[in-house]
């Protein structure tokens, strides 16, 4: 007689409802709390975003000053050298001004001198007029010619 071995009736019924194989669970994983960075969440893998890769960095070597902010220091040194340059002219035009006041002032004194000088008589003949006022007290006066 052939020995088989006896196996209950109700082994052979299928599993009903969800099954979880060994491999294919979804793992949980602790991410910070959004409120209390001190906590951990526990939440799984598949709930979470996935976060695109970081790009590579540029790591060329970078010049020692920005070219933009020499650019601009340039531009306001070259400002400031415009400017000076400026109160520079008006400062000499100021003087020029000034000079020619100067010259202006000693051709008028000049041309009086030279009329007073014209119209002075040429004969020193003339007439001589002596006043005597006298005062005395009590407001009274007398001028005599």
């Amino acid at each position: 007689m052939s020995r088989e071995p006896v196996i209950p009736q109700h082994v052979h019924q299928p599993v009903i409802g969800f099954v979880e194989l060994g491999e294919e669970h979804d793992p949980i994983v602790h991410i910070q709390d959004p409120y209390d960075p001190a906590k951990s969440v526990a939440v799984r893998r598949s709930a979470l975003q996935s976060t695109p890769p970081t790009p590579a960095r540029d790591l060329t070597p970078q010049p020692l000053l920005d070219p933009l902010a020499q650019r601009m220091l340039a531009g306001g040194v070259g400002a400031g050298v415009a400017a000076w340059g400026a109160g520079e002219f008006l400062a000499g035009a100021s003087r020029l001004v000034s000079a020619l006041a100067g010259i202006g002032s000693a051709a008028a004194v000049i041309a009086l001198l030279l009329l007073a000088w014209k119209m002075t008589p040429s004969n020193r003949t003339g007439k001589t007029v002596n006043v005597t006022n006298i005062n005395r007290w009590g407001g009274r006066s007398s001028t005599h010619m």
